[in-house]
């Protein structure tokens, strides 16, 4: 879109930039299903430190739970007074009611990004049209990348329980996941767990002896790939998603979330060089909820 800018060319290219990084995050980063899938993005946003208001909600479902033998014991009241009769209008047979009520949480930003390249007409032996198309769809590979280092170093800091072995075994293998399932049976968490793990406990994963077609596991050896072990999905991971002294992340998907606000993104004529500067500008962050943080747990190898 053509602008004025002391006589000299501005196009922006923010809904498009904006459009390519969800895009390339959905494919390419590593722990999208932690935060939702996708990452949060806006286009056209002020340089400033608030990014979002979410709305939250920090009371958890209720169910009551009562006994049957008798009406008192019961937790919906069956009485004749209770709702009818003499308790008609100031009464009711469900119980006490608790209030849904959604808070309005600030987030902010907490760190930057930037990128600044130049097309000159006498060396770039393509179309500034394809060529900026080319370097933004590059861009936001490369932002995505960054964005996904971000998140694990996030989730590390994050985590709301850390787990310990000193050596990759099939027993040691074994008794982790044991342990990871049966720390989020008694948190009594409700949706899919996934683990994150580099290279190394992939592969003692996929050569334990409960990986076989006889167990039911979900794996295909020939192709040195599984989909879940005790309950968890597992994705191989690059070590250097990691933290140091780290070797994987579980959670239960869907549980934070990653976000971008886009300054700018544009080609501007160059005083510098026959042709345009390409330059973009943005900050990013990542939320979680602070009860959900028990729900990450981060594994460390320590050897002894």
């Amino acid at each position: 879109m053509p602008a004025t800018n002391n006589n000299q060319s501005v196009r922006t290219f923010q809904p498009q930039f904006k459009e390519l990084l969800q895009a390339v995050y959905q494919k390419q980063a590593y722990f999208r299903d932690f935060f939702g899938g996708s990452i949060q993005a806006e286009d056209g946003v002020s340089n400033n430190a608030k990014a979002f208001s979410l709305k939250t909600s920090d009371i958890p479902m209720v169910i009551t739970k009562g006994t049957v033998d008798s009406d008192e014991n019961r937790a919906y009241k069956t009485d004749a007074n209770t709702a009818f009769g003499t308790g008609t209008g100031n009464s009711t047979r469900f119980g006490p009611r608790k209030e849904i009520i959604y808070t309005d949480t600030d987030v902010n930003y907490s760190w930057d990004w930037v990128f600044h390249e130049g097309i000159d007409r006498a060396t770039v032996n393509n179309g500034f049209e394809d060529a900026a198309a080319d370097r933004l769809e590059l861009q936001a590979q490369a932002k995505t990348q960054m964005f996904d280092d971000q998140g694990g170093t996030f989730i590390s800091k994050i985590a709301g329980k850390t787990e310990n072995i000193t050596e990759i075994t099939n027993d040691s293998v074994l008794a982790l996941f044991n342990k990871l399932s049966s720390i989020y049976v008694n948190l009594q968490t409700i949706g899919e767990k996934k683990a994150w793990v580099n290279a190394e406990l992939y592969n003692a994963i996929i050569d334990h002896p409960l990986t076989t077609s006889s167990k039911s596991s979900s794996a295909n050896i020939d192709e040195n790939n599984i989909l879940h072990f005790k309950g968890f999905e597992i994705q191989e991971t690059p070590d250097a998603k990691f933290q140091e002294g780290e070797i994987a992340y579980t959670s239960i998907k869907n549980i934070a979330r990653q976000f971008t606000g886009i300054n700018t993104a544009r080609t501007i004529e160059s005083e510098d060089f026959d042709g345009v500067a390409l330059q973009g500008a943005g900050m990013a962050g990542e939320f979680i909820l602070e009860d959900n943080k028990a729900a990450v747990v981060k594994v460390t190898l320590k050897k002894a």
